[in-house]
């Protein structure tokens, strides 16, 4: 988006910090800050305090920029070139708070930003900005214990490799060697890999956080690839879900029963995933319900009671969304499966959309739930 401060105010506006939007004629507050996800030193893109964001890219040879993060031109921010060869411009509108994923389009060719740090999403690696969120608090980095994110490499052979996994223990963990902790497991979306709830979602900040406050019982988060087959964007109809089930109930759960001082049942087990994480979590409930006992779905569709037709009932059935996506849907789902007799929690993520901000939130609400059956 492009910003017009008029001639007749530029006066002003130098001295008073603010501009206007060049649609709505919102007034801009020129408090810009760099983003806290940007490269080392770098002082582009930056965010102010009502959620909009700004970019400079020096392309002195370019013809044309467009940020693909925005909300003019088809979702995009098209910037000004300068006479020093930077461009520059700034979204037409505040943005949803939270985490989001960009990239540039150079003469038509795509990049990231060489501002910001890359994040693993839409199948590439993709620059992230974080628009402050007014209850950003709860995953903050504190001074608090923290636990300790791992990567771990599993043997697969119904995939003839070895895979990776990322493991959150809690900050006990490595002090308490008699204590056993029961084990969330916890997917990703589509287009993202095993590392996108640690990076994007700071799911360990939330729960160090947690644990800190003393608001949940402290428990395990095993996180990794929903994908045994690289689908290309657009093919997620060919996406098979018995191969990564096995992958996931064969050999990732037996491989971190065996190295992790866990409680190997069902009912110290749940599952839960955003997005396409929501869907694998959803077929894999249902086809093996002796595996898990704690269900949760964010921004990943629903339950409805006559799935569970013939089979155990879970402990918890937790459904969320942003209230940018479907809230009557989510909360429709989980009444019905009230009035079924499911214990079943709906929870809706509010000005947010089908972003991290949402999912973040939606494991707030859900850790405190867990294991406490």
């Amino acid at each position: 988006m492009k910003l017009k401060c008029l001639a007749i105010v530029l006066a002003t506006t130098l001295a008073s910090g603010i501009c206007y939007s060049q649609n709505s004629q919102t007034a801009v507050l020129e408090d810009f800050k760099p983003s806290t996800v940007n490269q080392p030193g770098q002082e582009y893109p930056q965010v102010n305090s009502q959620g909009y964001a700004r970019f400079r890219i020096m392309a002195p040879k370019a013809d044309s920029i467009k940020v693909s993060l925005g909300l003019g031109g088809r979702g995009g921010t098209r910037l000004t070139k300068g006479a020093d060869g930077a461009f520059t411009g700034t979204t037409e509108g505040p943005m949803d708070e939270g985490f989001h994923y960009y990239h540039l389009t150079i003469d038509g060719g795509v990049f990231n930003d060489p501002g910001a740090l890359n994040f693993y999403g839409s199948t590439r690696w993709e620059s992230g900005i974080e628009i402050p969120a007014h209850d950003q608090d709860f995953y903050a980095l504190k001074d608090v214990p923290h636990g300790n994110v791992q990567q771990i490499l599993f043997p697969s052979k119904s995939t003839g490799t070895s895979r990776r996994a990322f493991v959150y223990t809690p900050p006990a963990y490595g002090t308490d060697k008699s204590k056993r902790y029961p084990v969330l497991y916890l997917q990703h979306g589509w287009g993202e890999d095993e590392t996108a709830w640690s990076n994007q979602g700071h799911a360990n900040l939330i729960m160090d956080n947690l644990i800190a406050d003393g608001k949940i019982k402290p428990f395990i988060i095993v996180m990794t690839y929903g994908m045994t087959n690289e689908i290309k964007y657009g093919g997620i109809r060919n996406f098979k879900i018995e191969p990564f089930q096995t992958v996931l109930t064969d050999e990732l759960i037996p491989f971190v029963d065996a190295n992790f001082r866990t409680v190997a049942n069902k009912a110290q087990r749940a599952m839960a995933g955003l997005s396409m994480g929501g869907m694998e979590t959803h077929t894999i409930t249902l086809n093996k319900p002796e595996v898990f006992d704690y269900y949760a779905l964010l921004s990943g569709g629903v339950y409805t009671p006559a799935e569970f037709t013939g089979k155990a009932k879970p402990k918890l059935i937790f459904i969320s969304c942003g209230s940018k996506e479907n809230p009557t849907g989510v909360k429709k789902a989980a009444t019905a499966l009230k009035d079924a007799g499911y214990n079943a929690v709906s929870y809706v993520s509010e000005n947010t959309a089908h972003e991290f901000l949402t999912w973040r939130r939606s494991l707030l609400e859900l850790a405190p739930m867990l294991f406490n059956k």
